[in-house]
């Protein structure tokens, strides 16, 4: 055999490989994309339909103008010295706010 049908066989050879490997290669990624593609359009879909339902105008009842009656609770005394020794102390207690319209009386 000379030199270039041996050269030609091995290079039909090495070809017989590489061609099918490089088409498997090149499917496996296309399909890789499509497959992300497909995933990436569910997910798009998903998101979609949540923000239809989260934007969707809630309906709250109408407001209530008429409080129903509490029952009657009776207010004590704050503590055992009475409503007036008790504001008296709370007050040189408890510093005022500043601007408090209380305070500059």
């Amino acid at each position: 055999m000379s030199k270039q049908l041996t050269f030609t066989l091995a290079c039909a050879v090495v070809l017989s490989a590489v061609i099918p490997g490089v088409a498997g290669y090149m499917s496996a990624r296309l399909e890789a994309i499509d497959v992300a593609e497909r995933n990436l359009r569910a997910l798009e879909a998903r998101l979609d339909v949540r923000e239809a339902r989260d934007a969707r105008p809630v309906s709250f009842p109408a407001p209530c103008f008429r409080t129903p009656a509490t029952p009657g609770l009776q207010q004590g005394p704050a503590t055992a010295l009475g409503e007036r020794e008790y504001t008296k102390r709370l007050s040189r207690e408890v510093p005022a706010w500043p601007g408090d319209p209380q305070s500059e009386n």
